[in-house]
């Protein structure tokens, strides 16, 4: 079976890392394995591997002759005196596993992934850095379509993976007498070691690759070289993310306005930057905004973020920011496992996939922006890499769309007008025209109610639980219900967690619970949006702030806790909750965009009659099959 390069790479750790005498660090290890691949560069004429099996001692000294070539021809990378360490055997089976990859391959990033396989994602992402993988590089190259003349930085290079994909493209067009103006910055001087080689390797100017700080650069004083702030043509970078990670001295964060306090003018109906620096300043928001200041008026930039930037009401603001200074030409979202690198490496972390342009007037956006959702790429949840990739029908899809004879209306791509987002909000299922166009065909015989217009009515009410802490689990006989205690209309009868009266009574009024609620699991992953009805044996329970607490204030022909429970778990309010969801890190959140669901309540009668019935029917047999076998478990031990 033909295995992919990340496979190859996997196999070669594993068997040098038993074999390489004289080396254990991984960091040892890449480096001859990337003295391999310069061999193999060097040597791309050979389609086939020169040597049969058993010929070591021959093949180790042609390769070793081989690498002093190399070496004269790259001083830049190699001391002149420097060699292989490994050995003769270990050199010849390096060479015959490698022998298949290719540095110029469009599909694959060797050299990223040889530094992904060796020194490990688990090391990368407690400083935020998860290496983007080769088909969302190249969905965002090819969407910005960068060219030969065009000023292009990755202000987060790693390894080169974005610039060695635009060199690769250049290859085809590039006349010899262009020399592409591409630029890479990385504060990782390993990582910087391993783009220069990438770049230079491909024809590029190593020499453009800075070891420095990006946020911390300011026009360019820190590396004369480099081109200064508001003078390059394209951007096109992953940059670390992680609320964790310390980002900035507040000397350089204060250049920052997404680093400091945002609040919002209602009179102006817009949101201004303070003068107080944010608590806590997460490195997305430095970067995003460092990308907007690095572009020319007109410039683009294709960037990854976590959706959670771009989504939540948190940040907020930063949408603000975004809309003032750019226009959003593309969102497209990736699947919750794209960064996952093996069952414990890489991050969970959902992402999007952005691509902007810098404005060059301070004119309201006008042109629609173009939505997408992909649900495969990528990688499986343990890490492996899977066949089917939505973003190549994205991209047709939106070029469809540029040009004018975009049809289809799904998912993988559809334009939304900028007055359409709501609440700074560009998650790109949460306006899925599925959901939408469901809605519109309910309208004859359904009447639809937004959830926030019910409350405010006085037809709804909505709160929420409470933590109380690990230390209080066990300390008595108290139900306290969370997330895992929802099930199928119910509450389980025997919850994992109970807790003491005290703790009962310290919360029983603010809490109120009452027969006929119905609770909501509003926080997590799978079980978002599961729903149950609170029943006269259930009232003595404490419920946690991941669950919402619905009462029907007042029962009326047009809603009831029963048919609202029925409404509520239907598959098109199911599909509303799933597209509103908010990542944040490995927990999703419904929040308060509850209020942003569209019920549809059936306008026949007697439909709402019988469906009110079906439910409370359901309720109280299950609930009396329930109580039953509690009591058979009790009768059980009182016979005794």
């Amino acid at each position: 079976m033909k295995m992919n390069p990340k496979e190859i790479l996997r196999d070669l750790r594993n068997y040098l890392a038993g074999q390489f005498v004289g080396a254990t660090r991984d960091e040892a290890i890449l480096s001859e394995v990337i003295k391999c691949l310069f061999v193999r560069n060097h040597l791309s004429d050979l389609k086939d591997y020169p040597f049969t099996d058993n010929k070591h001692t021959e093949a180790a000294k042609y390769f070793r002759r081989s690498f002093k070539e190399v070496v004269s021809n790259h001083p830049e990378f190699f001391d002149k005196d420097e060699e292989f360490l490994l050995g003769t055997e270990e050199l010849d089976w390096t060479l015959r596993h490698i022998w298949p990859l290719k540095l110029d391959n469009h599909d694959s990033d060797v050299i990223g992934d040889a530094f992904e396989v060796f020194i490990g994602s688990t090391l990368r992402g407690q400083e935020g850095q998860f290496f983007t993988p080769r088909n969302a590089i190249r969905f965002l190259v090819d969407i910005i379509a960068p060219s030969p003349n065009e000023t292009i930085i990755d202000p987060a290079c790693g390894t080169g993976g974005f610039l060695s994909l635009v060199l690769l493209r250049f290859r085809k067009t590039l006349e010899s007498s262009i020399i592409p103006r591409i630029y890479g910055i990385d504060k990782d001087s390993f990582l910087v070691r391993l783009a220069k080689i990438h770049i230079g390797l491909l024809g590029g100017n190593h020499n453009n690759i800075f070891n420095t700080d990006s946020i911390a650069v300011h026009n360019g004083l820190a590396e004369p070289n480099l081109p200064s702030e508001g003078e390059y043509d394209v951007v096109l970078t992953n940059p670390p993310f992680g609320a964790k990670i310390t980002s900035a001295k507040p000397r350089v964060a204060m250049r920052y306005d997404l680093a400091k306090k945002w609040k919002f003018d209602h009179a102006k109906n817009m949101w201004f930057a303070t003068d107080e620096l944010r608590n806590q300043i997460p490195p997305q928001l430095l970067f995003l905004e460092k990308c907007v200041k690095l572009l020319r008026p007109g410039g683009r930039c294709g960037m990854v973020v976590p959706e959670s930037l771009i989504s939540s009401r948190q940040y907020r603001f930063v949408v603000a920011y975004l809309e003032d200074r750019t226009n959003i030409e593309l969102v497209a979202g990736m699947p919750e496992a794209l960064f996952k690198t093996s069952g414990k490496g890489g991050t969970h972390t959902k992402t999007c996939l952005i691509v902007f342009q810098k404005k060059i007037d301070k004119k309201p956006q006008n042109t629609p922006i173009f939505l997408a959702e992909a649900q495969w790429c990528g990688n499986d949840s343990r890490g492996r890499t899977i066949p089917k990739d939505d973003l190549g029908e994205i991209i047709l899809n939106y070029r469809a769309h540029k040009s004018g004879n975009h049809k289809s209306s799904n998912l993988l791509g559809f334009p939304i007008s900028p007055r359409d987002i709501e609440d700074h909000s560009l998650c790109p299922r949460r306006y899925d025209p599925i959901i939408i166009g469901s809605l519109d065909n309910l309208k004859e015989s359904h009447d639809i109610y937004r959830f926030s217009d019910l409350i405010a009515s006085g037809l709804l009410e909505l709160s929420s639980g409470d933590e109380i802490g690990k230390l209080a689990y066990g300390t008595g006989a108290i139900p306290f219900i969370r997330t895992s205690d929802i099930s199928n209309w119910e509450i389980k009868a025997d919850p994992k967690h109970s807790v003491s009266e005290e703790i009962f009574n310290s919360l029983k009024k603010k809490q109120d619970v009452q027969e006929n609620d119905i609770l909501m699991v509003k926080d997590g992953t799978y079980l978002i949006g599961t729903c149950a009805i609170v029943t006269m044996y259930d009232l003595k329970m404490i419920y946690q702030s991941h669950l919402y607490k619905i009462r029907v204030l007042k029962e009326t022909n047009l809603i009831n806790p029963y048919l609202l429970l029925a409404i509520l778990s239907s598959n098109i309010v199911q599909a509303q909750i799933k597209s509103k969801r908010v990542t944040h890190d490995i927990i999703d959140s419904l929040g308060s965009r509850i209020n942003e669901l569209m019920l549809p309540v059936p306008k026949d009668k007697m439909l709402r009659k019988t469906v009110t019935e079906m439910v409370k029917k359901v309720i109280e047999e299950r609930i009396e099959a329930r109580e039953m076998a509690r009591k058979a478990r009790d009768l059980v031990v009182h016979a005794a």
